[in-house]
């Protein structure tokens, strides 16, 4: 099945959202982030598109390192909504990942998004 070129640019989006690259530049990351972004974090925190800059570009903030990314599959629920479903490793802790890329001023921008640890379980 061939994807929208809507769920391709938000697939995108999302990927250069985990680069460690963007994740450190606080300029960067908004460009990525919708200026309402709200996120719940598989941390149970609540994050706004201020706190969460701040905090993954803060000086004492753990060095950012690549986020191993499976099983990512995006629908486009309208014209201008694309929402992603995808797991995540990262130093060993798994995610469950939703994000919801809204095309905002012809950018593709995540809106929300939310993740759910969880321990993978044994094949």
């Amino acid at each position: 099945m061939t994807e929208s070129p809507a769920v391709v640019a938000a697939i995108e989006a999302e990927l250069r959202l985990l680069d460690p690259a963007v994740r450190s530049s606080a300029e960067l990351i908004g460009e990525l982030l919708h200026p309402e972004f709200t996120e719940f974090g598989s941390s149970g925190r609540h994050w706004d598109r201020h706190s969460i800059i701040v905090a993954l570009t803060s000086h004492d903030a753990p060095a950012a390192r690549p986020v191993t990314t499976t099983g990512m599959r995006g629908v486009e629920l309208a014209p201008h909504l694309v929402l992603l479903t995808f797991d995540t490793e990262y130093k060993g802790v798994w995610a469950h990942r939703s994000s919801l890329w809204m095309l905002t001023g012809g950018n593709w921008l995540l809106y929300f998004h939310q993740g759910t640890v969880f321990t993978p379980e044994e094949p």
